[in-house]
C-alpha cells in the first residue's frame, strides 16, 4: 500500500517538473513583452557607453575602422593614457573640488533649508521665491562681475573660486531638502522641544537622521555637478595646468590625441566610470531622496 501511495505521488510531480521550464519560458517571455519599452531605452542609453568601452581597447588602427569588436584587447590604452597626460593630478584635483564642494553644500544648506520648512517668520515666502528665482538665474550672466571679485583676491588660476562660494549655500540643493524636510511630521520635532532641545540639538539629533535620504539625493547631485563641471575650470584655471580637473583635462586631450580615438575612449572612460560607479552605489539612496521629494508644497 505504501509503494503504491509513493508511485502515485511522483507520477503526480512528474508532469509539474516537466511543466517547470516551459512555465519560467513563460514569465520570461511575459517580461520581456511588458518591459519591452522600458528595456529597449535602457539598450539605447547603453549603446554609446559599450562603443566607448569597445572602442578603447582596440588598436589606433582598427579604431579608425567600421569594425565594433576589437581584434586584440589592448588593455595597456589605459595605462597609455596616464603615460602622455597629467591625469593623476587631474584626478585629484577633481575629487578636491567635488568632495569639498559636496561637504561645504550640504553643511551650508542643511540650516537654510530648516528655517525655510520649519521657522514661522516674517518674510519666509519671499525668502523661499528668492531661492527659486536663483535657481532660474543662469551662472554666465554673473560670471563677469564675479571673475573681478576673485581677481582683486588674487585667487583666479585655481579653483578656490569654485570651491569657497559652497560654503554659501546653492539654491537647488536649499529647494531639494526644504521640500524633503516639509514631508518629516512636525510631531517629531515638538516631541524634542517638549524635552528641552534645542533648535540646533533637534535639527542635529532629530532632523538629520530621518532626513538622510534627502541629503544624500542632494550630496549626489552636488557630486556629479562638481565632476562634470567644465565651465567653472575653463573660466578660472585654464591658465595654471597644474588646477585643471578631468574634464578641462579630457578636452585638452582630446585635442592633443584627435585622432587616436582608442586613447581618446579610454582617457573618457576613466573619467565617466568613477560617477557611474558612485551612482551604482548609492542608488537606492538616492532614488529614495527623489521620490519622498515634493510630496508638500
Amino acid at each position: 500500500m505504501t509503494v503504491t501511495v509513493t508511485r502515485r505521488a511522483e507520477e503526480v510531480r512528474a508532469p509539474r517538473r516537466a511543466a517547470a521550464p516551459g512555465g519560467r519560458r513563460r514569465r520570461r517571455l511575459a517580461f520581456v513583452a511588458t518591459h519591452a519599452i522600458a528595456i529597449a531605452v535602457a539598450l539605447m542609453f547603453l549603446a554609446p557607453l559599450v562603443f566607448v568601452a569597445l572602442t578603447a581597447l582596440m588598436t589606433d588602427e582598427q579604431a579608425l575602422t567600421s569594425e565594433l569588436w576589437p581584434d586584440d584587447w589592448n588593455w595597456g590604452n589605459f595605462a597609455e593614457v596616464f603615460a602622455k597626460s597629467d591625469m593623476l593630478r587631474w584626478t585629484l584635483n577633481t575629487f578636491l573640488y567635488a568632495g569639498l564642494g559636496t561637504l561645504f553644500t550640504v553643511v551650508s544648506s542643511v540650516p537654510v533649508a530648516y528655517a525655510l520648512a520649519r521657522f514661522r517668520f516674517r518674510g519666509r515666502r519671499a525668502a523661499f521665491l528668492l531661492v527659486i528665482t536663483m535657481m532660474m538665474l543662469p551662472p554666465q550672466v554673473i560670471a563677469v562681475p564675479v571673475y573681478v571679485l576673485w581677481a582683486r583676491f588674487d585667487l583666479t588660476g585655481g579653483l578656490w573660486p569654485l570651491i569657497l562660494p559652497m560654503l554659501l549655500g546653492d539654491a537647488f540643493s536649499i529647494f531639494l531638502l526644504r521640500q524633503f524636510l516639509i514631508t518629516i511630521p512636525r510631531e517629531y520635532t515638538e516631541a524634542a522641544r517638549v524635552d528641552g532641545c534645542s533648535d540646533l540639538t533637534t535639527l542635529l539629533r532629530v532632523i538629520l537622521p530621518m532626513a538622510r535620504p534627502g541629503i544624500a539625493a542632494v550630496a549626489l547631485f552636488q557630486f556629479f555637478y562638481c565632476w562634470n563641471d567644465y565651465y567653472g575650470p575653463l573660466l578660472y584655471a585654464q591658465t595654471n595646468e597644474h588646477s585643471w580637473t578631468l574634464s578641462l583635462g579630457l578636452a585638452t586631450f582630446k585635442a592633443f590625441h584627435s585622432v587616436q580615438w582608442n586613447l581618446t575612449m579610454a582617457a573618457t572612460l576613466l573619467v565617466t566610470a568613477p560617477v557611474i560607479i558612485v551612482f551604482f552605489l548609492a542608488q537606492r539612496v538616492f532614488i529614495e531622496g527623489v521620490t519622498l521629494t515634493g510630496v508638500k508644497g
